[in-house]
């Protein structure tokens, strides 16, 4: 993993050339990171409707006009099909393969849609002198299904997957503050402390992404996340899918602030 920041449009290439194709917490830091999901044009305003009832999880940045791989609004002249570091193929809700670059998946009916990522808000909390424990240790962000259950559509159902960074109790108020303002990547937490209260198990074992180290003393702050969208997309089993690989995320020309109110 690259741990240093770097240029959104230079992280871009290095994807579509085939140079970079691990998870993207620290890179370009103070722009905003994108997670994607792709669907046929016949279920997009259903999937629309699923971000739409649940903002937390899934705030939209882009959505791309039919068979267009352009995201114009959030970063014009990039390619969705091959300037993120790595994608999942799902077939009627079954996982088919990983793979760096989908050309040979597009299609002329295909929508796809960009959604707010935590690591937008992560340069905020190193500016501020918070702990970020997956960038100090070089890893993927812990990810984990919850008992939660977001608001479903006809087709789209899941329970909310949310992110974990381990904090000094001493930091969360904080954090609090700082993520909150940043309403388009998730804003503020949607739990803190005992993991088991939203039906999670064992924090050394993530549903997604690395476990990190949680000091004594340290509290599990848990905010909402975008892979909420795979799991509804293995719920709805459309005949195509398309994602990005969780923590490898499409970095925009956004700047961070951009998310916030």
């Amino acid at each position: 993993m690259l741990n240093v920041s770097t240029h959104p449009l230079e992280i871009r290439q290095l994807c579509r050339n085939g140079k970079l194709d691990t998870p993207t917490p620290g890179l370009a830091l103070g722009f905003v990171q994108a997670n994607l999901v792709v669907l046929p044009y016949s279920l997009a305003f259903e999937f629309l409707l699923f971000c739409q009832r649940n903002p937390k999880p899934c705030p939209i940045l882009d959505v791309t006009e039919v068979g267009d791989f352009e995201p114009k609004i959030i970063a014009p002249g990039a390619d969705i099909r091959t300037d993120l570091p790595r994608y999942k193929i799902f077939r009627h809700g079954e996982f088919i393969e990983e793979t760096t670059d989908i050309k040979p998946f597009w299609r002329s009916d295909l929508v796809a849609f960009l959604i707010g990522c935590s690591f937008s808000f992560e340069n905020a909390m190193l500016n501020s002198g918070l702990s970020v424990r997956h960038i100090e240790e070089n890893k993927n962000v812990p990810m984990y299904k919850t008992n939660i259950q977001c608001i479903p559509t006809q087709t789209f159902s899941s329970p909310l997957v949310v992110s974990m960074r381990p904090l000094p109790a001493n930091q969360v108020v904080r954090a609090v503050e700082v993520t909150s303002r940043y309403y388009k990547a998730h804003g503020s937490p949607v739990h803190i402390g005992n993991p088991e209260a939203i039906g999670i198990s064992n924090l050394e074992k993530p549903d997604y992404g690395d476990a990190v180290t949680i000091n004594h003393g340290e509290i599990p702050v848990f905010w909402a996340c975008g892979v909420t969208t795979q799991t509804a997309i293995l719920q709805a089993k459309p005949e195509l899918a398309i994602t990005h690989s969780p923590g490898h995320m499409f970095i925009s020309d956004l700047q961070d602030e951009s998310l916030t109110f």
